[in-house]
This record gives structure tokens, C-alpha cells and sequence, in this order.
């Protein structure tokens, strides 16, 4: 005889809930997740009504099951955001031009307005490049550091004020994991926190925190989204692949594995006489930083000047040395892009948030100006300019 559905006691149960063991149905599933997920966002306190929220999209499962959770909880929840889609192009031939596809279906599927930043716009390399440059095996690393700058770059030509990702609980379990193999302890404090801070100003939060992965799949599948699955080219390499592989192992041993190292992550503290970096802002960009310069500033440094382990196999003081004295004894390095200071893009954030509230910014109730010249050439909702933001995003034109 079929199961019944634990929950409603009616329907047919057709899966079992990794994270509790339960056997439910369909509906049911789809209620608890969504609940989880609202409940989540409630206790954490993670918005306020009328913030502007960008969902950070790849194409990828979890950011699609994001952005239909975000969307869905909005209206059923009346919470009063005005969500957009923020998309970042790496640069990566045959998988993020491909999955960037998706994403542009999910903004008409969704009716959210996209906006694409690049790499190869935004620092005048593509990952495509990098590789070609650094090789395959700290190729994450830049990848890494780039994204997150560039998706707090997009956030504030955008004027949000929140950005939530895709994270689920695997991936902040790994994270941990990581942050622990390493003796990365200014990390580790903060890698629990399910709201951080990117550039200082634009709170990034994990909706997903505790969510599993194979239930965001589950969920995927079952309402039949959209979505991008094929894993990046250059990820089989990456170091959060062996503590994914070693999650997993634990897993099979003990199902709440990934909940229980979560937990004990939160309840780590750093002793207080442990002296942590003391946050300041980058002398060349304005981005937060603990050093003179930034990580993206060092790496793109390398990069330009024929040194791309310079950030990687170097410390950051010998790698600030060595830059500092290239830059007294040589010529200056002559970028094709030189990426826009951060207080100018916040500047003009606030410009665009002025005139918005003002009611003079009237080309579309969620348009956008850019953030470098604040022309309404990046507004997010025209079909053709998802990622053509003006050349004055470079300060080269300016």
C-alpha cells in the first residue's frame, strides 16, 4: 500500500526529505521549503520594505530556485522589495555564455529586471585570458576574488541596497571545512554569518543557509524550472571540490552532517586575543581591504605586470613590497581597463537615488542610470543592453 504524506496525511508521499527523513508529498514539500526559507529571512531580519534587492544569477540551480523563491515569498508575503536579476560574466567560453542564456530566460520568465557586468568590462581580462596567463591550477582564486567585487560593483550601478546568493547549506559547511584545513581564522569567524558585508556598504545574505542542496534540486526538478547545469570547466581543479567530496563522505556516515558542522561554526568564537585585520579601504580602488591594497587590485597588478602569482604565491605584504617598488623604479602600468574607484560608483548611487526619490528619474519606475556618467544607458529592463554599460564605466574615458 502507498505511503500517506507525513505532513498532510492525504496525499501520496513521493520523496523523502533529506534534511528530516520525512516522506512527503509534492505540495508539502514545496509549503515546508518555501516556510524554511521565509523563516529564514524573518528571524534573521534580513530586509525592510522597499528595499532594492538584486538575486545573484548564474543560471544555476540554486540561484534559479532563488530567484522563484524570492519572487514567490514577495508577493505572498507582501514584503514590499523591488527585485532585480545581477548577473556577472566571467568570461568563460562555452559555459557562462551558455548558462547566461538561462538567465535571460528566468528575467522574462520572472519579469525581473537583468543586469550583466563582465570581467573583461569591468578589469579588461576575461577568466578565459587569466587561464591563458596563470594556468589551471590557482585559476579560482582570481575568479573568486573578481567575482565578488564585480557583483558589489554591479549592485551599486543597480542603487541596492541588499544582495542575496545562492548559497545553500553544503556550500557554507564546505566553506567552513576550508576556511578550517587552512587556519584561516578571520575567515572562519564570518563565514557562518548569514549577512556580510561586500564593499562596506551592500549587505550580501544566504537566503539558503540552511537549506540543502538536494533538496534545492528536489525542488528544481519538481516544478520543472529552468535552469543551467552543466559544472564550470575550470572548477574540476578547485580546492573546495576535495572538501566537498570529504562532506560527502560524512554525509553517508551521518545525515545531519552538514547542519551539525553549521552549528558548530556559529558556536566557534576567536579569542579576543587573537588580533584579526582591522577593515580599511583600498588605496587604489576604495574597496575594503585589510592591507594598503585590495586582493583584486594585487591580482590584477600581477596580471598586468607579468606576475600573475603575485597575490598568490606571496604574501600580502611581500606582494604590496613588490608593487610599491615597481611602481617607484618603473614606469607605470599601462591598464586597457582601470577599474572605477568605489566611492565614485557610490556617489553616483546616490545621485540616482536622489532623483528617483524625487520622482525626476522617470524613464522606468525600476530603470536604472549608470553609475559612471548616471545616462540612462544601463537600465536593466532594455532588451538589448543587459550588459552594455557605458565605456565610461572605465576610467580611462572619463
Amino acid at each position: 500500500m502507498p505511503r500517506k504524506c507525513e505532513i498532510c496525511h492525504d496525499a501520496r508521499a513521493i520523496l523523502r526529505r533529506p534534511k528530516t527523513g520525512q516522506r512527503i508529498c509534492n505540495e508539502c514539500f514545496f509549503y515546508v521549503f518555501e516556510t524554511e526559507v521565509h523563516n529564514t529571512i524573518v528571524e534573521s531580519k534580513l530586509f525592510k520594505r522597499g528595499d532594492r534587492v538584486g538575486i545573484g544569477a548564474s543560471g544555476g540551480k540554486d540561484s534559479t530556485v532563488l530567484a522563484h523563491v524570492m519572487k514567490a515569498l514577495n508577493e505572498r508575503h507582501a514584503y514590499g522589495l523591488e527585485l532585480f536579476l545581477l548577473s556577472v560574466d566571467e568570461g568563460i567560453a562555452g559555459y557562462r555564455d551558455d548558462s547566461l542564456e538561462t538567465v535571460k530566460r528566468n528575467k522574462t520568465q520572472y519579469a525581473l529586471p537583468l543586469l550583466i557586468v563582465s570581467y573583461e568590462q569591468l578589469y579588461g581580462w576575461s577568466m578565459d585570458a587569466i587561464v591563458e596567463t596563470v594556468g589551471r591550477k590557482n585559476n579560482c582564486t582570481f575568479c573568486g576574488v573578481f567575482r565578488r567585487q564585480a557583483l558589489d560593483r554591479g549592485a551599486l550601478m543597480l542603487d541596492l541596497d541588499h544582495i542575496v546568493t545562492g548559497h545553500n547549506a553544503d556550500d557554507v559547511a564546505e566553506t567552513i571545512l576550508m576556511n578550517l584545513f587552512r587556519g584561516d581564522i578571520p575567515r572562519l569567524g564570518r563565514c557562518t554569518e548569514i549577512v556580510t558585508t561586500g564593499d562596506g556598504f551592500i549587505p550580501r545574505s544566504k537566503p539558503f543557509k540552511y537549506a540543502y542542496e538536494k533538496e534545492i534540486v528536489m525542488y528544481a526538478y519538481l516544478k520543472r524550472l529552468d535552469y543551467f547545469s552543466t559544472e564550470c570547466t575550470y572548477s574540476p581543479n578547485a580546492y573546495r571540490g576535495y572538501a566537498r567530496e570529504f562532506l560527502k563522505d560524512l554525509e553517508s556516515v551521518r545525515s545531519t552532517a552538514i547542519l551539525d558542522i553549521i552549528h558548530s561554526g556559529e558556536a566557534m568564537r576567536v579569542a579576543a586575543s587573537v588580533q584579526l585585520p582591522t577593515p580599511a579601504q583600498c588605496e587604489r580602488c576604495g574597496y575594503l581591504s585589510s592591507n594598503a591594497l585590495c586582493k583584486a587590485c594585487v591580482l590584477l597588478e600581477g596580471l598586468e605586470r607579468g606576475l600573475p602569482k603575485l597575490g598568490i604565491d606571496r604574501s600580502a605584504r611581500q606582494a604590496q613590497q613588490i608593487i610599491a617598488a615597481g611602481s617607484a623604479n618603473a614606469d607605470p602600468v599601462v591598464r586597457a581597463v582601470e577599474p572605477v574607484h568605489f566611492e565614485r560608483l557610490r556617489q553616483k548611487a546616490l545621485a540616482m537615488r536622489e532623483r528617483r526619490l524625487n520622482g525626476s528619474d522617470t524613464a522606468h519606475p525600476q530603470s536604472s542610470a549608470c553609475a559612471g556618467c548616471a545616462d540612462s544607458c544601463c537600465n536593466p529592463d532594455s532588451n538589448d543592453s543587459d550588459k552594455d554599460v557605458c565605456a565610461c564605466m572605465s576610467d580611462t574615458t572619463a
